[in-house]
């Protein structure tokens, strides 16, 4: 179906008030545009017009972002958007085969909006709900679990009848912690102020010689020392300083940070409020991902809990000049938003564009203060190393990876769900509690993780042997892992934010030879150009996402070399095939022109 002009019958809506709410403030742009979709069902071009006149943006800045988020809509989607979830554990549940019969019987094409206006249906990446999918979003607002034949044909029906989605059948929303096994962290939760109240006891530069002890480590996937990173933005100089919670749990496969904030938000505040202390900060802002944005109001509530406790607002716990409150910003779907630098540009308004570093964001981050960002499990680990001391936390796990880690495991098992071990747990021991069976292969860490396969399943959880933000996906021998590692190659070509050229079209050319391999088209050439592109993208791409988008890639060809045979008739690999050499050849050729020149000549 044509669509219409964007302008076409629809007239600005009052704007004045949403502005006014935001204080006119440019840097709330994404939240206005959240905000005002919400009243609009999109975001007509006047509005977008009224919005950067109000905010003294020029019109091109403004549909800069509303182009950016991909839950942002500058066409009309339909009264009612429902987008499936596309990770790889919900394919293998069914979903597209659920998705299809949605489309059917609702008339639509998938991506497009139906002939009268009234729904869309289309694909969305993981939401987050691994452990008891299929799942969808509907309206970018509510989540429904545990999708089956049957929901998909009342959700037909109720959406035809237009009836409400707040009134829909209330067990379709819900969502289950499903914790199989609690450690430290998602153990009983410690009471509201408990650790606040022995860190102010202990003063801000102990309390963060304790975090230094502890070597605890981010839990976001890069590793790196929390209490160096607290002392350096503590020592850097600015006006002010802010503490980040990364909630933008993105990376497919991983649930874990949805859990903590539904049961132990008050130990994640605490622990950005503890940040807050030893760094000298007074501004608290949640980046959390636009697939939680059901979580919100919950959230909000917890906030105002604490502040009415005084364990937030002005002179905490009694303490005058210790002032410090959080703020929670809704992300609009885009997976490149969990990079630090990419969220704090979308906290400022902004696309969601890697930023070069240095700067880091210790020294010159959020609106250039000295920022500290860090993952949702971090700040938590940080309430419990309070209470208990740094030693207590060096003493659990191994020596270079300190305490717990909580494992969001899915896929191939009989026991879905949260499992929380100290660091130097072997990755059998995991397979064995969750009732895997027959495993061939587990995604450790998401797909910009690594593959491992069963001869290394003795092998250790730790960032000096397997490294992990969190992702645990289970693949029996039923499961075809070129099909798998090619669904994370479509998945990173879709979330390319398309700063760089590297990672622009060098996702998009790994897509299209794995497409040519899957149809049977393919050859040994295809493979030795796959090689090539992987290794110019990690070397040339502007940040993480690029430099990781093979690691699929690699692991599976390296290690399910059988599943590219059998795939594929025309793909052979001759006795006496040595990957390594054809690697070495791979070297040879990327390095002898630039990576525009590459990227031509591959295409």
């Amino acid at each position: 179906m044509t669509q219409p002009p964007a302008d076409a019958g629809r007239s600005s809506p009052d704007i004045g008030a949403l502005l006014a709410g935001h204080g006119h403030d440019p840097h709330e742009l994404l939240q206005i545009l959240r905000e005002l979709q919400a009243q609009h069902g999109w975001l007509p071009r006047q509005a977008l017009a009224d919005l950067a006149a109000g905010l003294g943006l020029t019109l091109a800045q403004v549909q800069g972002v509303a182009g950016f988020y991909r839950f942002l809509h500058t066409r009309p989607v339909g009264e009612y958007r429902i987008l499936f979830s596309d990770n790889v554990t919900d394919r293998m549940l069914g979903s597209g085969a659920l998705m299809a019969d949605l489309c059917r019987r609702l008339g639509v094409a998938p991506g497009r909006v139906g002939e009268d206006g009234l729904v869309s249906v289309d694909r969305c990446s993981c939401t987050g709900l691994c452990d008891q999918g299929p799942a969808l979003l509907v309206n970018h607002h509510q989540v429904i679990t545990r999708l089956d034949a049957g929901r998909v044909a009342r959700l037909a029906q109720l959406v035809r009848g237009r009836v409400p989605v707040a009134q829909w059948p209330a067990e379709w929303f819900e969502v289950q912690d499903q914790i199989r096994r609690a450690d430290v962290l998602l153990a009983e939760p410690p009471a509201a102020g408990a650790a606040l109240a022995v860190a102010v006891a202990r003063g801000a530069g102990a309390m963060l010689a304790e975090i230094q002890q502890s070597n605890l480590r981010g839990r976001g996937g890069a590793g790196f020392a929390t209490g160096l990173k607290w002392s350096l933005c503590r020592q850097a100089a600015g006006a002010e300083h802010v503490v980040v919670c990364n909630a933008d749990e993105g990376e497919p496969g991983t649930f874990k940070d949805r859990v903590l904030l539904t049961r132990h938000a008050d130990a994640v505040f605490e622990g950005m409020t503890i940040a807050a202390l030893l760094v000298g900060a007074r501004r608290g802002l949640v980046y959390l991902r636009g697939e939680y944005r059901y979580l919100l109001e919950s959230l909000q509530a917890v906030l105002q809990r604490r502040r009415a406790a005084k364990l937030l607002g002005e002179a905490i716990v009694g303490q005058p000049g210790f002032d410090f409150d959080i703020r929670i910003h809704v992300g609009a779907g885009a997976y490149v938003c969990g990079e630090e630098s990419s969220l704090i540009e979308s906290l400022e308004g902004k696309r969601g564009t890697p930023r070069i570093r240095p700067p880091f964001p210790v020294e010159h981050g959020y609106l250039g203060f000295p920022t500290i960002v860090n993952n949702v499990e971090t700040f938590c680990a940080a309430t419990h190393i309070a209470l208990n001391g740094g030693a207590w936390w060096a003493a659990i796990g191994t020596r270079k990876s300190t305490g717990t880690k909580i494992h969001s495991v899915s896929g191939d098992c009989e026991r879905p769900g949260l499992y929380e071990y100290p660091f130097g747990t072997r990755i059998g021991r995991i397979l064995e509690d969750c009732g895997a069976r027959d495993t061939q292969a587990v995604q450790v860490g998401g797909p910009s993780g690594v593959c491992l396969s069963a001869f290394e399943f003795g092998r250790r959880i730790a960032f000096e042997d397997v490294p992990s933000a969190g992702a645990f996906m289970v693949f029996d021998r039923s499961r075809d892992m070129f099909e798998v590692a090619r669904g994370f190659a479509h998945f990173f070509a879709h979330e390319s934010c398309g700063f760089c050229t590297p990672c622009r079209v060098g996702t998009a050319l790994v897509v299209k030879r794995l497409d040519k391999l899957a149809a049977g088209q393919g050859s040994r050439h295809d493979i030795d150009v796959l090689f090539e592109l992987d290794k110019l993208m990690h070397a040339a791409t502007h940040c993480g996402l690029g430099a990781t988008a093979c690691n699929p890639l690699r692991d599976t060809i390296a290690k399910f070399r059988p599943a590219y045979e059998r795939h594929l008739k025309s793909l052979y690999f001759e006795p006496g095939f040595d990957l390594d050499a054809e690697l070495s050849v791979a070297r040879h050729l990327t390095g002898r022109d630039d990576p525009g020149a590459h990227l031509e000549r591959l295409a």
